[in-house]
């Protein structure tokens, strides 16, 4: 079972986005600067934040930038046991928790984006999934959230933020997997692009279902 350290269980009644982003801080400025952006829109949108719980990176800079905007409340990471030492080291008298928010502590990775999904689900209007950029694990949490849209499982929007064209080769690809015949055209926009962090706000609130996506019944029988 995971361990929460979060003060409240209450659902936020605004917005909740999930961003997944690196642990690394990028080569470019650029990468922490959108962080950064993308923290200060979602405080005036009264948007939470659900993170890997990371603080270090772009993982760090969002939820520290948004924590000291909106308070602590407005973070909620999820991380499992085992990255606890690379990801978060704990810092003394709970400083960790006042800088970059509340955290809760899984099993496993697969309980850790179940759990995130989850939060999602139950947020405001405008909530959903958001990638910065990363690497394998980034895209690796991003495709899973896509492939669930397409699976019925959720409804929440998607949107790639694409720094400096960071993600053109991904944009490209879903291009080229239409052309192909894996993706169909209306699958195709389970995955948005943003180049700006109002832009990504702006794409979390407009978002469109796919009509091609599954209809299938995941409620627990």
């Amino acid at each position: 079972m995971a361990q929460d350290s979060s003060s409240s269980a209450n659902t936020p009644s605004g917005p909740v986005i999930a961003v997944f982003c690196g642990a690394s801080t990028g080569t470019s400025p650029a990468h922490l600067e959108a962080a950064r952006s993308l923290a200060k829109v979602m405080h005036a949108n009264n948007a939470s934040l659900v993170y890997g719980a990371g603080t270090t990176g772009i993982m760090g800079e969002i939820a520290k930038t948004l924590v000291s905007l909106s308070g602590p409340q407005a973070v909620h990471g999820v991380i499992p046991r085992s990255l606890l030492g690379k990801e978060r080291p704990e810092q003394s008298g709970g400083e960790d928790e006042k800088t970059f928010g509340p955290k809760t502590i899984t099993k496993n990775m697969h309980e850790r984006k179940a759990l995130m999904g989850q939060k999602v689900r139950y947020g405001g209007p405008g909530s959903g999934f958001v990638a910065l950029s990363g690497g394998y694990g980034t895209l690796e949490e991003l495709f899973e959230m896509i492939t669930w849209n397409q699976l019925g499982i959720h409804g929440k929007g998607i949107v790639v933020y694409n720094v400096e064209g960071y993600y053109d080769g991904l944009i490209s690809w879903v291009r080229s997997s239409v052309t192909g015949g894996f993706i169909t055209p209306g699958n195709a926009g389970i995955m948005v692009e943003a180049l700006n962090a109002e832009e990504v706000i702006k794409q979390l609130k407009e978002y469109k279902v796919s009509e091609d996506r599954l209809q299938l019944d995941w409620d627990e029988k």
